[in-house]
């Protein structure tokens, strides 16, 4: 890796090409432009200013990592502000606006935690969609981040655990990228400071903070940055491909998603360094490649068995439901505020995005005016051209198939259709495509903020006044961007027959236990409520359509005993049975593996009662539920 001069002068070395399947964007930073050392380069080793090293008296941190404890205890601090109100009642309150989301997360800590305990598939599970099951990689994933909160898990509940993970995620991933700018990209602590703030806690971080930790668990995206930097240096190009290779598999288990958004951001980062630099990329391309060779094998090794689950597995699906255009963003998002920032409100993103957990965009005027001010004040330095051309091209992506400024859909056609329907892309929400953007932005940023520094280092008379209108520019910029906190709201209980443990004495460990109605939500919760303990039917989920289409939809056509108990309980049918549907009722619990079907409390109780006594006899009171013990018509 490139380090300072010993005279403290930036190196002015050749720059290096982005190499994939690393995040493009960000690669870019580290390669100077063939300017002057101070204004061109873009890079520094760990810990530059002879300060940050300590006199080596005593045991007293040094003044650089005081600095950092209080950098990451204000990252830490603004996360809490973006979650608080969930933290008031780990239990009660669901936070943000996409509460089935949370739930299925939170199922998904909670079979993560039983599958560590009882060493059992984490790729698959029976104990969602009894008995069909559900494909974990054609969902959300998260084995990861799942096994390392086992014992928060275990210890507090998966809704403790989920609030953790949704959390540390902002304050992770704004640490990550402060150390990874100030260590080894940039070396500048204010300017890391503004590019974590930015990756951090821009909207798009924060609207995916409604339920969808796997997007927003990006702490090691920065260290993936890093290392494919180093692919081009001097070093072991083994040793840069099992370091890169070890990173790219711990972020297949974090989120697959994210990871395809990093590979995405390394093409468009490379095919932009080959146009502007094709010599340079072309002298730098064999060792990258052989690092990347070794790289691939390693991840290959390490995911070919989730690999082949997510594509050919049990319950393996294609696609995205629906068409994928719903799922876009409009130009006039760029410039417009997210609901959940200081300067927007409930209004401010109608139309402008599917709903108000994509939300990617939606810097204001004030950012993308400041940002294309700073790339052309440094349009001499490759990294900031190609660090342009990331932030455009991913932004005109995440439009969809056409040109639209405001809600009403134009005409004009996009760049994505290029895109359309190839596979992988075809399972995306295309609006992701704008957390490339973000990232983009961020290093931007973080840039410019680092070449006015070296500015005011070189005009001593002038620092104070371009640090102060510096400083301003940014505040004025940032802050209307800045997140408020995210709503929260009630939850409905969970019953204490479920979560008091009471359940084992009536269901076996892996079988189903069937709440009334038969809900979606209501499996999930009252399965992580359990720690999935038992299995439960329908829930929240990607499959495939049917046995023979493996075309994805969300969750999977309820039972026929299902349809009429939702019926029941929403007064639009009498509890009556016939010889037929207590058949069918008789068939379902078979077909669900059922030991138990519970009734909590419920508006329509009495007639929901009433229908299951004349299906399996007469139930009983157990704590607060009704309960038809089913195991002897599974013999």
């Amino acid at each position: 890796m490139t380090t300072a001069h010993p005279s403290g002068k930036l190196p002015t070395s050749p720059p290096d090409a982005p190499a994939p399947p690393a995040p493009g964007p960000a690669a870019a930073v580290a390669d100077p432009a063939p300017a002057p050392p101070a204004p061109g380069s873009a890079e520094v080793v760990a810990d530059p200013a002879p300060a940050d090293r300590g006199s080596g008296r005593g045991r007293r941190l040094s003044t650089g990592r005081v600095v950092d404890l209080i950098v990451g205890l204000a990252f830490l601090l603004g996360a809490f502000w973006v979650t608080g109100r969930g933290w008031l009642d780990v239990d009660g309150r669901l936070l943000g606006s996409r509460p089935d989301d949370q739930g299925f997360n939170e199922w998904m800590l909670a079979y993560a935690a039983h599958a560590v305990a009882h060493l059992e598939n984490p790729f698959f599970t029976t104990l969602q969609n009894a008995p069909d099951g559900v494909n974990l990689m054609a969902n959300v994933g998260m084995q990861l981040p799942g096994v390392l909160l086992t014992p928060v898990t275990l210890l507090g509940g998966a809704s403790l655990s989920y609030l953790v993970l949704i959390t540390l995620n902002l304050a992770g991933t704004a640490f990550a990228w402060y150390w990874v700018l100030s260590r080894h990209l940039i070396g500048s602590r204010a300017a890391a400071v503004v590019g974590g703030l930015f990756c951090a806690f821009a909207p798009a971080m924060i609207t995916h903070s409604n339920g969808h930790p796997h997007i927003t668990a990006q702490w090691l995206v920065p260290f993936l940055v890093w290392r494919v930097v180093r692919l081009t240096r001097s070093g072991s190009p083994v040793r840069e491909g099992l370091i890169l290779g070890a990173l790219v598999a711990a972020q297949f288990f974090i989120s697959v998603e994210i990871l395809f958004l990093i590979a995405l951001g390394a093409l468009m980062a490379t095919v932009a360094y080959l146009v502007l630099r094709p010599r340079e990329t072309l002298r730098l391309a064999p060792r990258a490649l052989a690092a990347l060779a070794v790289a691939g094998v390693l991840v290959l090794l390490v995911t070919a068995y989730p690999l082949w689950m997510q594509f050919a597995g049990p319950q393996h699906r294609i696609g995205h439901p629906g068409d994928p255009d719903v799922y876009t963003l409009r130009l006039r998002s760029f410039v417009a505020y997210a609901t959940e920032s200081i300067g927007g409100g409930p209004d401010s993103a109608r139309g402008l995005a599917p709903n108000t957990t994509e939300q990617a965009s939606f810097y204001g005027w004030p950012v993308v005016v400041l940002v294309a001010v700073a790339a052309v004040a440094l349009r001499r330095e490759l990294a900031v051209r190609v660090l342009a051309v990331v932030a455009f091209v991913s932004g005109v992506l995440s439009l969809g198939s056409t040109l639209s400024w405001g809600p009403e859909k134009s005409d004009i056609p996009a760049p994505f259709v290029l895109l359309r329907g190839l596979p992988i892309v075809d399972a995306m929400v295309i609006a992701r495509f704008a957390l490339i953007t973000t990232v983009a932005v961020g290093l931007l940023l973080a840039l410019a903020v680092a070449r006015v520094e070296g500015l005011a280092a070189r005009t001593p008379r002038l620092a104070a006044p371009v640090r102060l209108l510096a400083a301003a520019a940014l505040v004025a910029a940032l802050l209307p961007m800045l997140p408020t906190p995210l709503p929260a709201k009630g939850r409905v209980p969970v019953p204490q027959f479920v979560t008091s443990g009471e359940w084992r004495q009536h269901v076996a460990e892996g079988h189903t236990l069937v709440p009334v109605p038969v809900h979606n939500m209501t499996s999930i919760n009252w399965g992580s409520g359990a720690l999935t303990g038992f299995a439960v039917p329908q829930g929240y989920f990607l499959g495939p359509t049917s046995p023979t289409d493996d075309t994805g939809r969300w969750g999977t056509p309820p039972r026929p005993t299902a349809l009429l108990l939702t019926a029941v309980g929403a007064g639009t049918r009498p509890p009556t049975v016939s010889a037929a549907e207590r058949e069918q009722a008789v068939a379902d619990v078979r077909w669900w593996r059922a030991d138990a079907v519970v009734l909590p409390e419920h508006a329509h109780e009495a007639e929901l009662k009433a229908f299951l006594d004349a299906c399996f006899g007469p139930g009983r009171r157990v704590r607060d539920v009704w309960l038809w013990d089913v195991r002897p018509l599974n013999r």
